[in-house]
């Protein structure tokens, strides 16, 4: 269940934020007061705010900044100020959507869902199993935040894999999904290139994960739950 932090100092729209995300099947939290809002946000781990932009106290510019100092949980800014230069402000400074009062429920809770499934397609781009981390849109990998230099085609391999944990593959399914049809080369490759993966990988605890042979099948990318 997604949580998300309500942050409105009037109490009737409150109340229908509260109505409608609840019965939409969030968690909720409503704060109303601008220097009650981090606090509550860092007690609370939020996966998305709602955020007017005037409160008393501290207002949501202020806090809109430094959640962003801290974090890249998803805001969405909510006020009446329908100038456009409001909603540039809050876009530029970093908010993820602005919606103006007066606004319909079932507006707001596709809006939240919108920037939701957005957030999560962006954060499935960097991937953390235990020591090892894998940034996809990087094309990177760290193993205790040390970077590991891989070939491409090696490195091609692990991404693939990753992004499909504890899914088995035969090694015609690694060539075509990682290396395309057109590869010239034995299937003996993928061996090969799994082998130099492991002894890269070498210091990744096997608690965590590893790459596994499944004997007469193929190999996986197997991810140790906890």
């Amino acid at each position: 269940m997604s949580r998300v932090l309500i942050v409105e100092d009037e109490i009737a729209i409150s109340k229908v934020l509260n109505v409608y995300l609840q019965k939409a099947g969030f968690d909720t939290k409503v704060i109303m007061e601008g220097n009650q809002a981090l606090p509550a946000f860092q007690e609370w781990h939020p996966d998305l705010v709602l955020l007017d932009v005037m409160l008393p106290g501290i207002d949501g510019w202020q806090i809109l900044k430094e959640i962003r100092e801290k974090s890249k949980c998803p805001v969405i800014m909510l006020t009446a100020l329908g100038d456009v230069n409001y909603r540039l402000d809050g876009l530029n400074g970093g908010a993820d959507d602005y919606i103006t009062k007066p606004f319909i429920g079932d507006e707001v809770i596709a809006r939240v869902n919108a920037v939701l499934r957005r957030s999560h397609s962006e954060n499935q781009q960097f991937r953390t199993f235990g020591a090892l981390q894998i940034d996809h849109e990087a094309h990177r990998v760290l193993l205790y935040q040390e970077e590991i230099e891989l070939t491409p085609r090696d490195l091609a391999l692990l991404l693939f894999l990753s992004e499909h944990p504890n899914k088995t593959f035969t090694r015609d399914q690694l060539i075509e999904q990682v290396w395309g049809w057109d590869y010239e080369g034995s299937d003996r490759a993928v061996d090969l290139s799994i082998k130099r993966l492991r002894k890269s990988l070498k210091n990744w605890p096997l608690e965590e994960g590893e790459i596994k042979t499944l004997r007469g099948v193929g190999y996986q990318f197997r991810v140790h739950e906890k």
